[in-house]
């Protein structure tokens, strides 16, 4: 995966700056708690191919940790349930070394005298924490998801500052809600105005015309796709409609942290979008009647089931099973709970076990979950992220990271070394207890088979046999597929 110079600066900019004020006051220490967790047994599939319970905390989670397989004792019924409501599950451990990385949590006012660069890699280590921590699996794979679904590029402008209030004040909480609101949150994000260039959208005199940049990513990327039947005519439109929202304006909004309306900034005509009319004169209710047409439209319903079902089942899905979700999507008014279970109740979701391959992310954190590592998410563990291709917040155009396996096939050697480099204790800021891994499985097949998701062949036992046998096991073709 490329980068731009600008990336490519500011990732020299975070290292030299961990190099003169020391990883302890980038990164901290290791979270509290997590070197002298609780370490139960470990628990390994028995068969010879990937089983559900294994496929299931391939997909629904960033993957299995030692001890997981047990989680779905109670059922995969009871588990999703839990996991659909986030806020019931107590996860004290995550919680407590989130609230730690203080910055992250100041008033985005607030965020404008620290360095951004600093703020990037707080934000980069609460997302690797929760992913590698959190109880609440699904929450953070859902979060990965519209993350990229609503994609802000950090190196924008003030979106060096404001992407953090976009993640844990529009993405997280709206991220297991109705997609409605969670595109009405997105659309009026201060760091979306400013990244799509919404908050430059006005029309003052009758002979302007609207910047259309934040109404044809609406339409083409955030709601009903690139062949959603919408017309240049329709962008138009929105565009008029989203005309007047803004952002900074002291004058409207007493700081510039904050979004408004400007009523003087706005296009109050009669407009049309998508065969609806919106009567003249209804101001900043433009915008909601907007949302309500783009979000009821059909065509959003496919294009919203068609990205579920290539995270969670298929890179190509079936039409019979995009047809599915969307179906579900429409009968629920888009509550994302219903149709994540309609996608789980698929049979295409159970047959489809190993065949997704893992975004450089994922990879990563599998890893550390996978040998329940300590770590604490810092600026050594970012720059290896970096090096394969995909830093949090940092992919520069709107349709955010490929989903497709392609792309990230040149990230491979990183990914190897990344695997031998851990098991070997040569990266600072995590660490894994091999032997003890392989005491809590009870044996070394036993761990290889909860590392490859069903029991290893005799090929494998021959090969990863030795002192680097857990990392060859990470660094093999089947750890790189979910």
């Amino acid at each position: 995966m490329s980068h731009d110079r600008r990336e490519f600066c500011s990732s020299l900019g975070l290292l030299s700056l961990a190099a003169t004020t020391g990883c302890e006051q980038l990164s901290s220490f290791l979270p509290a708690g997590v070197s002298d967790r609780d370490r139960p047994p470990g628990t390994a599939p028995t068969a010879d191919e990937i089983d559900f319970t294994h496929h299931v905390l391939n997909r629904c989670t960033f993957g299995p940790r030692p001890e997981d397989r047990a989680l779905l004792k109670p059922g995969f019924d009871s588990w999703l349930d839990q996991q659909l409501h986030p806020k019931d599950i107590v996860d004290p451990l995550c919680d407590r070394t989130i609230a730690s990385i203080e910055r992250i949590h100041q008033h985005r006012g607030e965020l404008y005298s620290e360095d951004p660069r600093i703020l990037l890699h707080d934000l980069v280590r609460a997302r690797i924490i929760r992913a590698v921590y959190s109880r609440r699996q699904l929450l953070e794979v859902m979060v990965d998801l519209w993350t990229d679904h609503f994609n802000v590029a950090w190196s924008k402008g003030n979106c060096r500052w404001l992407k953090i209030s976009d993640d844990l004040e529009v993405i997280r909480p709206h991220a297991l809600g109705r997609f409605r609101d969670l595109v009405r949150a997105t659309a009026t994000s201060p760091a979306m105005l400013i990244y799509l260039d919404g908050h430059d959208n006005k029309v003052v005199h009758p002979e302007d015309k609207p910047n259309e940049n934040h109404a044809r990513e609406l339409l083409e990327l955030h709601t009903l796709g690139v062949d959603g039947g919408y017309t240049q005519r329709d962008v138009l439109e929105a565009a008029r409609c989203m005309s007047g929202w803004t952002y900074g304006h002291s004058f409207m909004c007493a700081g510039v942290s904050r979004v408004g309306f400007d009523s003087g900034r706005h296009d109050d005509g009669a407009k049309e979008v998508l065969g609806v009319t919106i009567p003249a004169g209804g101001g900043k209710n433009d915008l909601e009647q907007l949302i309500d047409i783009v979000c009821e439209h059909r065509s959003t319903s496919r294009y919203v089931a068609r990205r579920l079902a290539r995270v969670f089942i298929a890179d190509s899905p079936p039409d019979e099973v995009v047809e599915a979700i969307a179906a579900s999507y429409r009968s629920s008014g888009g509550d994302i709970p219903e149709m994540l279970e309609t996608v789980f109740g698929l049979p295409a979701f159970r047959e489809n076990a190993g065949t997704l391959f893992k975004r450089p992310f994922r990879y990563l954190v599998s890893v550390l979950r996978a040998t329940d590592a300590d770590t604490n998410g810092g600026a050594t563990i970012q720059k290896r992220l970096r090096r394969m291709g995909q830093p949090p917040f940092e992919y520069p155009t709107p349709d955010g990271y490929p989903l497709e396996a392609e792309p990230w096939f040149g990230s491979l050697l990183w990914r190897w070394n990344f695997s031998l480099d851990l098991l070997a204790g040569r990266i600072p800021g995590a660490t894994v207890q091999g032997k003890e891994l392989v005491r809590r499985f009870g044996s070394s097949d036993r761990l290889l088979a909860h590392l490859l998701g069903r029991r290893p062949t005799s090929f494998e036992l021959e090969q990863m046999n030795g002192e680097d046998g857990i990392s060859i096991a990470l660094a093999s073709p089947e750890f790189q597929w979910h």
